[in-house]
């Protein structure tokens, strides 16, 4: 899948995990859609999103993928993703304070999740070349199991951390 329509696949998907389920209301898509306006729950679309794509491109690239590291480079991207996000959407409001406008929220909130895809996949495009030892491996994967037990089980029940809070119940 070339760069610029991964970004696009991508950047779809999100904006499906953001609204299917409040357009659909079916309680087996809250572990990985997106139920409310919190920072948690655009991290969490953004893990499920970029695994969903990088999914599609393996079976849409499985023929040509011939050894190389896809997976490898596609977990570690996707572990990042949520940081990514994280950190690129907190720039506007660390440089301007808050934003008021909703225009102005809306564009970067797109811009956001457009740049973490293009970081995302210029890092696994890099690390798809390494060559990374077994217990980089492992600890990859053990991160990202880890990252879905997150995000499957703080769809539940959130705890008490700002990150976690719906800025709409404030």
């Amino acid at each position: 899948m070339g760069f610029t329509w991964k970004i696009l696949f991508y950047v779809g998907v999100f904006s499906l995990l953001h609204f299917g389920y409040e357009l659909t209301g079916w309680a087996a898509l809250i572990p990985f859609f997106g139920v409310d306006e919190s920072v948690f729950e655009h991290l969490k679309m953004g893990f499920f999103s970029y695994f969903l794509t990088s999914t599609f491109e393996y079976f849409l690239i499985k023929k040509k993928n011939k050894g190389g590291n896809f997976w490898f480079s596609r977990i570690l991207s996707n572990i990042s993703i949520p940081w990514l996000i994280l950190t690129i959407w907190y720039i506007l409001p660390a440089i301007f304070g808050k934003i008021e406008s909703v225009a102005i929220e809306l564009i970067w909130a797109f811009f956001v999740v457009f740049l973490s895809a293009f970081f995302g996949i210029t890092f696994e495009k890099t690390v798809e070349q390494a060559k990374p030892r077994m217990t980089a491996q492992i600890t990859v994967l053990i991160v990202f199991l880890v990252c879905v037990f997150f995000f499957v089980r703080f769809s539940f029940s959130k705890p008490w951390i700002d990150v976690f809070i719906d800025p709409h119940t404030i």
